[in-house]
């Protein structure tokens, strides 16, 4: 009786072997743990992500991009359904304006179909400390038509335009200023690691950061600087997105991530 037991299970055995379903599940099964073998030996706060053609800083939840003329004409939908494992574009920031007079062509049309697409969405005005921080803020509300669920405005200051650095500074206070009283929101202040470092450090603690620094397993910046979003890659690759773009992470979970929308 027991001959014929092993027999059996000998043959149920081999059947299983033959099984396209065996071989399917062997084959997921080792493509999971191959998917990070090319990481072994490398710098464990990275996870490299094929799709998006980058390394990923590990350890973070909610990711997005962020867009511009550049880009052109987007494809927001299949933006949205991209997804490699956990990592799939949670939001995304979009360039409005840029100076006193500049308007993004492709603005209105990324603002509408990102919305539309279900992604969460910002705006940011590309600051030039040269002219009025008033003049700027006014043409980026005008603008700009927050809805409910939307990011808080941003400032993009990466440059001096040949001004001092307390004068850019006196001009993004008006531009803040203006920014607040008229949607009672703190704005983001996005800008890259040195010229944060050298130029606004100690002056806008209240505002939140978005910080700039490519190829870095970690931001070299204090735990206690109010950063909420690092842009960590600029050469990612997006379905619906013809050339390269900014990939970027938020600082939190989705509970703080949802603190930080327009109710």
């Amino acid at each position: 009786m027991a001959t014929k037991w092993k027999a059996a299970a000998a043959f149920l055995f081999l059947l299983l072997l033959l099984s396209p379903f065996y071989y399917g599940y062997v084959l997921k099964t080792f493509s999971a743990g191959w998917r990070w073998f090319k990481d072994l030996g490398g710098n464990p706060n990275y996870r490299t992500y094929k799709s998006f053609h980058i390394r990923i800083p590990s350890n973070y939840k909610i990711h997005g991009i962020d867009v511009s003329s550049y880009q052109g004409r987007i494809d927001w939908q299949r933006v949205k359904t991209m997804q490699e494992d956990s990592v799939h574009i949670g939001f995304a920031f979009i360039k409005a304006t840029e100076g006193i007079l500049k308007v993004d062509p492709y603005f209105q049309r990324n603002w509408r179909e990102c919305n539309k697409a279900g992604i969460t969405c910002g705006a940011y005005q590309y600051f030039r400390p040269k002219f009025s921080g008033k003049w700027q803020a006014d043409l980026f509300l005008q603008t700009v038509k927050l809805q409910k669920g939307n990011l808080p405005l941003v400032v993009d200051v990466e440059r001096l335009d040949g001004m001092k650095p307390e004068k850019m500074r006196q001009e993004l206070d008006d531009f803040i200023k203006v920014i607040i009283l008229k949607t009672k929101i703190t704005p983001i202040i996005y800008t890259g690691l040195t010229f944060y470092q050298e130029n606004l450090a100690g002056f806008y603690d209240d505002c939140p950061l978005w910080i700039s620094s490519f190829d870095h397993p970690v931001l070299t910046i204090s735990a206690k600087t109010n950063w909420k979003f690092w842009q960590h890659s600029e050469k990612a690759k997006v379905n619906g997105i013809v050339s390269v773009v900014d990939f970027d992470l938020f600082r939190g979970d989705s509970l703080a991530f949802q603190k930080m929308l327009i109710k």
